[in-house]
């Protein structure tokens, strides 16, 4: 039997990774799981040496131990951040080290397949790389404005049916609770000097007939088709009218999401598409440590072995 463990670092409370977690140990294959950003320097604990092969030596989580010149995978999926300190300066610069210790040791593991690579992760958050990529692979990509002048913006709207979507995917309260900020439709007489505060992407509205969700692992694409009410711009704000239906992706569209990964040294993505009615697949963004749990029960995808295959075989398509 293989030994070599996986490494599953991630948040406390994640169903995603529990059900990987549950196949992995089905497989016998050995899982370590912790949140850098959470416990180290306790219950954690790091003895890592420079050898001539790489990193080598010791992570330890209370009992268990791997041994870091053997890790066959690291699945980053959803951990804490490593805390930014405040105040007293030696407390600032030990969560640096933390920081840049852990997380540098565990970002340079020698022959470990990374479902994805947190620095890959980060530099693959960004829209507008993403949308040049997604251009350069072959992907349709809806004509796309990123501005804060109000001037730009009013004129592009003018233009044709126009969308307004956040640059980052995080949390914004209204009166104390957590929104999402979705999609939505936006005319030019709305422009007003706001604009002019921050960066605001606009996008020629995709005249959609559904959406899909492709979820690529490795070099493995898995699809769905999303079909939300009339009128729904971003079915993401419409999670309980929302049908599924499994869905083959072209190959043409098959080819570009692997070459799309590949460019950003990826092993996973989440994509989204706006699917017109004769049949066209319009790129609208990539999330590349994208949510998937709920989608392999609504759609009966076999997300959860295509992940635990790729961490148990430990060979990526990108060495």
């Amino acid at each position: 039997m293989d030994g070599r463990p996986v490494l599953v670092c991630t948040e406390y409370e994640d169903a995603t990774a529990d059900l990987v977690i549950a196949e992995l140990n089905r497989r016998r294959v050995p899982v370590l799981r912790f949140d850098p950003g959470r416990d180290f320097p306790a219950p954690v604990v790091l003895a890592a040496r420079i050898e001539a092969g790489g990193w080598g030596g010791r992570l330890s989580v209370g009992a268990r131990t791997a041994d870091l010149s053997a890790v066959r995978a690291l699945y980053h999926r959803r951990p804490s951040p490593y805390p930014t300190a405040s105040g007293e300066q030696a407390a600032r610069f030990a969560a640096q080290e933390n920081r840049r210790g852990l997380g540098g040791v565990l970002g340079a593991l020698p022959r470990c397949l990374y479902l994805s690579h947190p620095q890959a992760i980060a530099r693959a958050e960004y829209k507008p790389a993403q949308l040049e990529a997604a251009a350069r692979v072959g992907l349709t990509v809806p004509a796309t404005l990123i501005t804060n002048d109000p001037g730009e913006a009013k004129a592009f709207c003018a233009e044709q049916p126009t969308i307004y979507k956040p640059l980052h995917a995080g949390v914004y309260e209204v009166e104390g609770e957590p929104a999402g900020i979705w999609a939505a439709p936006v005319e030019a007489g709305e422009i007003d000097g706001a604009v002019s505060h921050s960066a605001h992407l606009f996008q020629v509205q995709v005249p959609k007939v559904a959406d899909v969700r492709a979820v690529v692992v490795g070099e493995q694409v898995l699809s769905a088709r999303i079909t939300a009410p009339p009128g729904v711009v971003d079915w993401r704000a419409e999670y309980q009218s929302l049908t599924y239906e499994p869905v083959a992706c072209p190959d043409e569209i098959r080819g570009a999401l692997v070459r799309f990964l590949a460019a950003f040294g990826l092993s996973f993505g989440a994509f989204d598409f706006a699917v017109t009615a004769d049949g066209a697949w319009w790129f609208l963004e990539c999330n590349p440590n994208g949510q998937w749990a709920w989608l392999e029960d609504a759609a009966g995808l076999p997300i959860t072995h295509a992940i635990a295959d790729l961490l148990e075989s430990g060979a990526s398509q990108h060495d």
